[in-house]
């Protein structure tokens, strides 16, 4: 995944500028550990090797799932880029082309992820959630190889594999609020390089950085890690739409708030509704233990 996100910000940066980019790859602690992402510190274990080898001039430019990355800034380097956001919208693959509402009583989703989990049990509670790790296709084996009855991914990510005929159920925002910044990509260069930060603006989309920046200010105003039971989307430029939601783990609290503004507003739309969620009691929800589980478990 990782290869192929860069290679696609590589292509669209050469045909853009006419600059040749030389792919690095760099081992991260998410790729390596087989500790749940709750467990060693959430999606941020992708983002420390990549910023350590920009900070060391091991290589020039990373580019990372935007959901991935901490909301605070990161001392000595600057977010440079955000290219045209893809589908940010969360999928089902399920064995036999089956839908969510298919599925058998009791069926295994796998799924690492506290807010999917969450808002797949708040459609069906009869669910059984289970933890999985690993790239997208050792998740796909566990759903031919019978071990899951299915597992929710990112739809862009598996577009950007070749995955997209897997697909047996993209499930809607109304339905499934995505992370914050899921489908797009930031692309991260030293403070201070002027001339490649001029050069990564030929790749950025203004409408991509809006909904990014509104979804990450409400994150960051919540006080809440990648990891945490949070869905957030915003799209538009002006008006800027957004909806927000905090729920609880096992999906029977969710809590929701949808607003508008002017795109050059979206970091204050993001904390406008963290405020309005904060105020109905979301600080207790995203306070309350964040492993997947079932009702039934």
């Amino acid at each position: 995944m990782a290869v192929a996100q860069s290679r696609h910000v590589a292509d669209m940066i050469t045909a853009r500028t006419g600059r040749q980019i030389e792919i690095v790859g760099v081992t991260t602690l998410g790729d390596v550990s087989k500790a749940q992402l709750t467990q060693i510190g959430g999606t941020g274990v992708f983002v420390s090797a990549l910023r350590e080898a920009l900070l060391a001039g091991e290589v020039d430019l990373a580019v990372h799932s935007l959901k991935d990355l901490p909301t605070g800034p990161a001392a000595g380097i600057v977010l440079a880029a955000v290219p045209p956001r893809d589908d940010p919208r969360d999928a089902l693959v399920a064995r036999d082309g089956a839908k969510l509402a298919d599925l058998p009583p009791g069926a295994r989703i796998g799924t690492g992820s506290p807010r999917r989990a969450a808002q797949l049990l708040g459609l069906r509670g009869d669910l059984r959630c289970v933890p999985i790790r690993g790239n997208a296709g050792t998740r796909l084996e566990k759903v031919s190889d019978g071990e899951l009855d299915g597992v929710v991914l990112a739809y862009a990510g598996l577009a950007r594999i070749g995955y997209v005929s897997t697909v047996t159920q993209v499930f809607e925002p109304d339905e499934m609020l995505p992370a914050p910044g899921q489908g797009a990509l930031a692309v991260e260069c030293r403070d201070g390089d002027s001339g490649l930060a001029a050069l990564l603006a030929a790749v950025t989309d203004q409408a991509s950085v809006a909904a990014v920046t509104a979804e990450r200010s409400l994150l960051e105003a919540l006080e809440a890690g990648c990891s945490a039971p949070i869905g957030a989307y915003a799209a538009g430029m002006d008006p800027l739409r957004m909806q927000a939601a905090v729920m609880s783990i096992d999906g029977s609290r969710v809590l929701r708030a949808h607003g508008a503004a002017p795109g050059a507003d979206a970091r204050q739309l993001g904390r406008d509704l963290a405020a309005e969620l904060l105020r109905s009691g979301a600080s207790d929800l995203i306070g309350m233990p964040q492993a997947p589980t079932s009702k039934q478990e």
